[in-house]
């Protein structure tokens, strides 16, 4: 990518790297149709994000905490929101992304931490080597290290996220397992239109000779 400085016009949420790495139509069901729908998942995420999605500050044992502190980079073009950054006696930047539900079994939500770190270090010019993620349902955290692997990822990501968007047009459904808890999918409805595929993929053989 460019590493000139993005377009004003072009900045990308944080956060629609996470819904595109979940779900590239989830992606542009929000970002291009700005179509948004709650069920007990996003219910659940709201009330987890009820403190860090309040402004503000307070004095920890060996840290500053900014809680909704907003961060951006203008190489890549992101911006979006930490739910919370601790900056340490030590000098080191901690930045700590709040989730709902257990631990996905895809890095959804490291990459999502990892963006933040990136604009961390632009706008600190710090190394943000790792971060946390917090699960509100087990009250634990579970610490990320900022791999090379995953900031080539959220580079990839950013691009095809930002060709998505200026495409502006919707992938095709998915159409698996991601659906079930997905908020989007009465909007969505990925099982009328896969049947719509096959229906006429089914219609369009009907006369083609052996």
């Amino acid at each position: 990518m460019n590493v000139d400085t993005v377009e004003r016009d072009d900045i990308i949420m944080i956060s629609a790297l996470q819904h595109y790495s979940y779900c590239p139509r989830q992606c542009a069901l929000i970002h291009i149709e700005q179509e948004f729908s709650d069920n007990v998942h996003t219910a659940r995420g709201d009330a987890a994000h009820a403190r860090v999605d309040e402004s503000g500050w307070e004095i920890q044992p060996g840290a500053r905490v900014e809680r909704a502190l907003p961060v951006w980079s203008d190489r890549l073009g992101l911006s979006g929101r930490c739910d919370a950054v601790e900056f340490r006696k030590d000098g080191s930047i901690y930045p700590v992304e709040t989730k709902h539900g257990p631990r996905k079994t895809k890095a959804h939500d490291d990459l999502q931490l990892a963006a933040q770190a990136l604009c961390l270090e632009e706008m600190t010019r710090k190394s943000v080597p790792r971060g946390a993620i917090y699960h509100h349902s087990s009250r634990r955290r579970r610490e990320v290290v900022i791999t090379d692997a995953l900031r080539i990822q959220v580079e990839e990501v950013t691009a095809a996220v930002r060709a998505l968007l200026i495409s502006g047009k919707l992938p095709p459904p998915a159409n698996d397992t991601r659906c079930k808890e997905c908020s989007l999918k009465e909007i969505c409805q990925p099982e009328a239109l896969a049947a719509k595929a096959s229906q006429l993929s089914l219609r369009s053989s009907l006369f083609v000779p052996d």
